[in-house]
């Protein structure tokens, strides 16, 4: 059985080759051997933002704020999903808390 890091790998070869509802299916597979596995929710959230199937890719955002929370590039990660997926207000306090992460203040 392949390991969440291997079916990522494959996810990002599907994708390279334009199939990004495959790479998703792929992807689905790795998070749901590894449900902790961060890189590979953010991927999830990028590919479902591009298929626009945006609560999809905002479930996945906030997957990985929960997973890294001290980790400001995660939050602004969300903050251009939301912004993809057309939820402004959302955005800006996704980006407020990047910056907040950013400069150590909780």
């Amino acid at each position: 059985m392949p390991t969440a890091d291997e079916l990522y790998d494959q996810a990002v070869d599907i994708r390279d080759k334009g199939d990004k509802p495959a790479a998703a299916a792929k992807l689905e597979e790795a998070v749901a051997l590894d449900p902790g596995f961060s890189i590979g929710h953010g991927m999830l959230a990028k590919l479902y933002a591009d298929l626009a199937e945006a609560d999809k890719a905002i479930e996945h955002a906030k997957k990985v704020v929960e997973l890294e929370p001290d980790d400001a590039f995660s939050y602004t990660a969300l903050s251009v999903i939301y912004q993809r997926c057309g939820k402004i207000p959302e955005a800006e306090h996704a980006k407020a808390l990047a910056w907040q992460k950013q400069m150590g203040a909780d």
